[in-house]
């Protein structure tokens, strides 16, 4: 797969298809190429520095890596704090273009899921691979963006374009209340008119596809109680089913009752007994009991992923119905807590990917079809996406996220930094909604 995509971008420049592009966009595709050994430097100075999630001096020097290359490109760099919800902060920054034609909002993070306890830590390289905490998700993204920005600018087709680039601190674990954690990101989505996400390229059998859609994640808890005492006396009119067999009435009929298309749903979390203790972050519980005492309460966690807002609210809908109807001498409490919103694939998306695709005819690549959502967990894009326009998959290729065997495709960067570079540069062109 790695030996295609090699080809593929060595080709790129030898291909007759170029003569689509105009002078702009060629120097565009030269300055890319002539960028790489930094762009693949930068990558390494990012992946060597420890930026977990919880790790905010870490995430911070990440920062202030990127702060004077955005500068550098005329950006107005602004450091949001996130103190209020226990989190470092996030990196935006603002280039003023053409007035009236359309804003463009980049997206990316700089934390990963590797805190400094984690014994990968380290950059390596074998080759067209590179591994390392966060090469792919979501440092490899950063400096695709970054290379694009900067052959845009050396094309000249940077100056008149009107972007924001958000690049959040938080994307793995996002801070809480999330109305907090994202309100600036909200904020920079109201007023723009299309988000390009630079998270991973995803890739099938070889062939890069288009990501117009991402799921939601919804997280939730539910609590039983019940009547307790002998067990000899369960099921009696006077002890009622006890917590743990309402629990599981609820759960059966959510397994039997919710399935519909695009929905997954899942239990993370399950205890009951006759004292149940879950801690603050929801990933821990300690449960006692004993087999002849009708235990009292039962907790569940989980969570639910859909694809559109519609579709969340439908679902819980459906979970808060089967849960309030208790039996006889127990009760329920569900509660949901801060979701991650999802990327609906809309048409305005699909005319997106439609203008990549134009991009790829030019640049002789193939056309890249449409992603299954199923395949893509949830992204910041969807804070924003139910108000522009969204295209995610922008950032490289590779594999192994959230794992030690973490990669990327290094070819991937300089492919896709010339997708974006020529696909912003048309963009810019246009007027605004």
């Amino acid at each position: 797969m790695i030996r295609t995509a090699l080809l593929s971008a060595a080709l790129i420049l030898s291909t007759p298809a170029l003569a689509a592009l105009s002078p702009a966009e060629t120097k565009m595709v030269g300055a890319v190429d002539a960028a790489f050994d930094a762009d693949v430097a930068l990558l390494e100075r990012m992946v060597n520095q420890n930026s977990g999630t919880n790790n905010i001096e870490g995430v911070t020097k990440v920062a202030e890596m990127l702060r004077p290359e955005l500068e550098a490109l005329g950006f107005k760099v602004r450091w949001i704090p996130q103190g209020e919800v226990q989190r470092a902060g996030h990196l935006f920054a603002e280039h003023k273009g053409k007035p009236g034609t359309k804003r463009m909002l980049l997206i990316g993070h700089m934390d990963t899921v590797f805190e400094p306890d984690s014994p990968f830590q380290r950059f390596s390289r074998e080759g067209s691979v590179g591994k390392g905490p966060g090469a792919a998700d979501n440092k490899g993204g950063v400096v695709v963006m970054l290379s694009a920005l900067k052959a845009m600018k050396a094309a000249g087709t940077l100056k008149d374009a009107n972007i924001v680039v958000a690049l959040t601190g938080d994307e793995e674990e996002a801070g809480k209340p999330r109305t907090i954690a994202r309100r600036d990101l909200i904020a920079e989505g109201k007023r723009a008119d299309v988000a390009l996400d630079f998270e991973g390229l995803v890739r099938l059998n070889g062939q890069d596809m288009g990501s117009i859609a991402r799921r939601s994640s919804n997280t939730w808890v539910l609590k039983t109680s019940g009547e307790t005492g002998h067990s000899s006396s369960i099921f009696s009119e006077r002890m009622g089913d006890g917590a743990v067999f309402e629990m599981s009435r609820i759960l059966a009929r959510f397994r039997a009752e919710l399935p519909e298309p695009s929905l997954t749903f899942n239990v993370g979390l399950l205890a009951g007994g006759e004292r149940v203790e879950l801690d603050g972050e929801g990933v821990r519980a300690t449960a006692t009991g004993k087999s002849n005492i009708i235990p009292p309460t039962a907790v569940a966690v989980g969570e639910f992923r859909s694809l559109s807002n519609e579709q969340t609210e439908r679902v819980k809908a459906k979970m808060i119905a089967i849960a309030a109807e208790n039996s006889a001498k127990t009760k329920s409490e569900l509660v949901f807590n801060d979701p991650y919103p999802p990327m609906a694939p809309t048409e305005g998306n699909r005319a997106l990917l439609a203008r990549l695709n134009g991009v790829n005819s030019d640049l002789g690549l193939p056309a890249m079809p449409e992603l299954d959502p199923l395949r893509r967990g949830a992204g910041d894009v969807g804070f924003v996406a139910a108000d522009l326009d969204s295209l995610a998959g922008l950032g490289v290729a590779g594999g192994g996220d959230h794992t030690d065997r973490e990669f990327v495709d290094l070819t991937s960067i300089p492919l896709q930094a010339k997708r974006a570079a020529i696909l912003m540069s048309r963009i810019s062109k246009e007027k605004a909604r």
